[in-house]
């Protein structure tokens, strides 16, 4: 079990700070884009995007991660039945996992991939922080090509479309690249596919986790959601990649 750098009541206390975004703007958020890390340079980010699901209510999270080392498995899915925090047990939704293992032949339940650094402990402290009763799922990406991505993306948007769940992408992209950040939310604008898959494909990306990250994006516009990302809105924010994607349309204040 993880060691935790922060009391639940600290978090919660920073997470209070940024009031409860989800019911001020009645936001229906359906993705939250993560740092994989939590730590002195994260946590104020964390407790940002965390607000706004603080008050919601969720079946099942699914936590989408990329590992950084060979496997067999493309898509792993780790086998414990539940994941002991410092702030208590959380159950794995054991049902939904064999249904993604039955989706497609990329997925297995596996546990080559399960280590010490995996974002899962992270996450699950600040959802223990801001929802009451919810199960888990964990996946991660071992092989980012894009025939794995886009299959992914494809069983994620299938199955999780119309149940009450939501999805965490942990991944991390400096802030200095925001103009990165820019190019790439270009082509999900306008529906040019082929050029976000080259950019996956090229080996060029600042991202680590890009293939968690191209994921995301994908389930976004495939759902027609909104994308709010942070340092797009004039946050200081480390992580350029801190954000989060919800049914209501809101004005961008992207220039």
């Amino acid at each position: 079990m993880k060691t935790a750098l922060y009391s639940r009541e600290t978090l919660q206390s920073k997470i209070g700070r940024y009031g409860d975004a989800s019911a001020e703007n009645n936001l229906n958020v359906r993705l939250l884009f993560a740092p994989r890390k939590l730590n002195e340079q994260t946590v104020d980010e964390f407790c940002s995007v965390y607000s706004k699901i603080s008050g919601e209510s969720f079946e099942t999270v699914v936590i989408v991660e990329s590992h950084f080392g060979e496997t067999k498995r493309k898509l792993p899915m780790p086998s414990f039945k539940s994941v002991e925090t410092p702030f208590g047990e959380v159950m794995v939704n054991d049902k939904l996992r064999n249904e993604f293992a039955d989706e497609d032949d990329d997925f297995f339940i596996d546990d080559d991939a399960f280590d010490e650094n995996v974002s899962i402990h992270d996450q699950l402290m600040l959802l223990q922080s801001v929802l009451d009763d919810f199960s888990i799922l964990s996946i991660q990406i071992t092989d980012s090509n894009s025939f794995i991505v886009k299959e992914l993306a494809y069983a994620l948007e299938e199955v999780l479309l119309s149940r009450n769940m939501l999805i965490v992408f942990c991944c991390d992209l400096k802030s200095e690249h925001t103009d990165e950040l820019r190019s790439v939310l270009e082509y999900i604008e306008n529906d040019n596919f082929s050029a976000l898959l080259n950019y996956l494909n090229s080996g060029r990306s600042s991202v680590e986790g890009v293939g968690t990250f191209i994921t995301g994006l994908i389930v976004a516009q495939k759902w027609g959601l909104t994308l709010d990302f942070e340092v797009l809105n004039g946050k200081n924010v480390s992580n350029a990649l801190t954000g989060y994607a919800h049914l209501q349309p809101q004005i961008s204040n992207r220039k």
